[in-house]
């Protein structure tokens, strides 16, 4: 018997409806055992995350686009930077976008808070692989918990 999982919180920012539709699917259909949020524009993110209600349910990990309505990618990095101290949980970003602008590329990959860029679509490798890390440095972190 192989003890079940904890599911990995994604969020995705993004206000392509059609892509976060999609997006959800290709985690459910391929069994990536996650619990999904999504929020149209970096603004409800972060009224999201800053809720205290919400502490428990943070998610583990941001994929986020940058062009979006009201607050885009770029304000919503300038804006977490602010609170992440005040999660209590370190979340794990990245830049999700159809951007080939080099510009956006060399902007995001300088910011620390940013893992990497990836290119919409993301696959389902691409997507297995990132949420296996945080599995595996979740366990990590549980391990060293009872170490203590």
């Amino acid at each position: 018997m192989t003890a079940e999982k904890d599911p990995v919180g994604v969020c995705l920012i993004d206000d392509d409806q059609v892509y976060t539709f999609g997006f959800k699917k290709l985690i459910n259909l391929r069994g990536l055992n996650s619990r999904v949020i999504n929020f149209c524009d970096g603004s409800q993110a972060i009224t999201w995350l800053t809720n205290p209600h919400n502490s428990d349910n943070l998610p583990d990990v941001i994929f986020l686009d940058i062009n979006m309505p009201n607050m885009d990618g770029w304000d919503f990095l300038r804006e977490f930077a602010e609170i992440k101290s005040q999660l209590g949980k370190k979340i794990t970003i990245y830049m999700l976008s159809s951007s080939i602008n080099l510009n956006d590329i060399y902007r995001a990959k300088k910011i620390a808070d940013v893992a990497d860029y990836i290119f919409k679509p993301i696959n389902e490798y691409q997507l297995r692989a990132i949420i296996n890390v945080l599995r595996e440095q979740d366990a990590g972190s549980n391990i060293s918990k009872y170490k203590a």
